[in-house]
């Protein structure tokens, strides 16, 4: 029999948006961890979270957050899902909630790195160790090279080498991690908005002739516990609803989230998915 400290440890998830909190749990499942989803009400799905034991709260209340997964045995925490940032209205915090916003302090106004790090912080501080899903499912992380049958040319590439430039710029500033770049025109630039909508206003300035990128980078510095760069299927459609001619992505540092639809969207549609080294690009 194993003792305690040979078992595996339980994992809490506190999901967001999409079906990777459930490829998570599975992972850690087939692992042989015990598996809790805390879901996030309005952003997590109720049928990716149904197979699991979970339940759903609001953002602000934390107070139960924690307890519940105290209640449940879990040890590691990944967060993982896109989850709009509230407003402080929106949040109505419970008392344990009133109490961490306090010890967040300024960096709930801060950018997406400056708060993520308060969060997992506080998780420290209340006893869990934050992890990222790429240490559960590590099959998931993009790698290097050209992974479709369509290949970027000459000015796909030079559109590519624009798109590291600019996202190495919004990345520095902890704005967002991707663009848009056709021409050598930077169409759109990601922001709080996420990367689809981001896609959306890019179809609306798209010019004549060869379509545009998108790329994804880590922000330089990134914590990869929390919202690495994130291209699933719905992204990929997308990208060809807007009329892109490929996606570029930091390799082994993006979450290709279910990576053989992500090619069968990209090979249907005729956009290549490039994982890049931007050392390479400089």
């Amino acid at each position: 029999m194993k003792n305690q400290a040979e078992m595996p440890r339980g994992l809490g998830i506190i999901a967001g948006g999409g079906d990777l909190p459930g490829k998570v749990a599975a992972a850690a499942r087939a692992a042989g961890r015990s598996v809790f989803i805390l879901g996030l009400e309005g952003f997590a799905e109720p049928v990716v979270l149904a197979p699991w034991p979970h339940e759903f709260q609001r953002i602000g209340r934390a107070g139960r957050i924690l307890a519940a997964l105290r209640e449940h045995g879990c040890q590691d925490v990944v967060m993982i899902g896109p989850v709009r940032r509230p407003s402080l209205l929106d949040l109505r915090p419970d008392a344990d909630g009133t109490r961490i916003l306090a010890r967040v302090g300024r960096a709930i106004f801060a950018g997406d790195d400056g708060l993520l790090a308060a969060v997992i912080k506080v998780f420290a501080e209340e006893g869990f160790t934050v992890i990222g899903a790429h240490e559960v499912m590590g099959e998931v992380l993009a790698p290097g090279g050209v992974l479709t049958r369509a290949t970027p040319d000459a000015q796909a590439m030079a559109d590519i080498r624009r798109g590291v430039e600019v996202a190495r710029v919004l990345g520095a500033a902890d704005v967002g991690q991707g663009c848009v770049v056709q021409q050598g025109l930077v169409l759109a630039v990601e922001a709080i908005e996420g990367t689809d909508s981001m896609l959306a206003r890019a179809a609306s300035l798209r010019r004549d002739g060869f379509g545009g990128v998108l790329v994804k980078l880590m922000k330089p510095g990134q914590d990869r516990r929390a919202d690495m760069p994130t291209i699933g299927p719905e992204t990929v459609r997308n990208a060809a609803a807007a009329g892109l001619r490929g996606l570029a992505f930091e390799a082994r540092a993006t979450i290709l989230a279910d990576r053989e639809a992500c090619l069968a969207a990209a090979d249907a549609a005729g956009l290549f998915l490039v994982g890049l080294d931007p050392a390479d690009l400089s």
